[in-house]
């Protein structure tokens, strides 16, 4: 059976594999100087929370949270901006794992929340999500503006 954990600089190696698959198949063109660039940056800075699960030596998957804060709820909230499972080690609920591990870090953080985002096409996460007690969040809309 699996167990998450946090990250270490000693993962980077093969989180920075599980990262690649992640960014390419969201269609993102791999780039492993920048992704170890950007990996180790985050643990180091700590200005994310990444979750890792592994059996014995092997990194199956991960997650990562971001820190944000809620004005109308006075309380520090979390963007669980990355969930990834390596292709071999799907179907046997070890996304359940790393999300249980990220409600559970939110709970010992005292933050009002998660918020993810994820593809309306991503037929198995949008199922897994309300599994795992997320609520759809559709009375709002969701607006994305970036610098060209």
């Amino acid at each position: 059976m699996g167990k998450v954990r946090t990250t270490e600089l000693d993962d980077l190696p093969q989180l920075t594999r599980l990262f690649g698959d992640y960014r390419t198949f969201y269609g993102k063109k791999e780039d492993s100087e920048k992704t170890i660039a950007f990996l180790k940056q985050r643990i180091e800075h700590k200005d994310s929370k990444i979750f890792v699960g592994y059996e014995t030596e092997t990194l199956w998957g991960f997650t990562q949270l971001y820190p944000l804060f809620s004005s109308t709820r006075l309380s520090k909230y979390l963007l669980l901006n990355d969930l990834y499972v390596a292709k071999d080690y799907r179907g046997r609920g070890y996304s359940k794992l790393l999300l249980e591990k990220a409600q559970q870090y939110c709970r010992d953080e005292g933050a009002c929340g998660i918020l993810l985002e994820t593809d309306r096409s991503n037929e198995i996460a949008n199922r897994l999500y309300p599994a795992m007690g997320f609520e759809l969040y559709n009375h709002a809309n969701f607006y994305e503006w970036t610098p060209q």
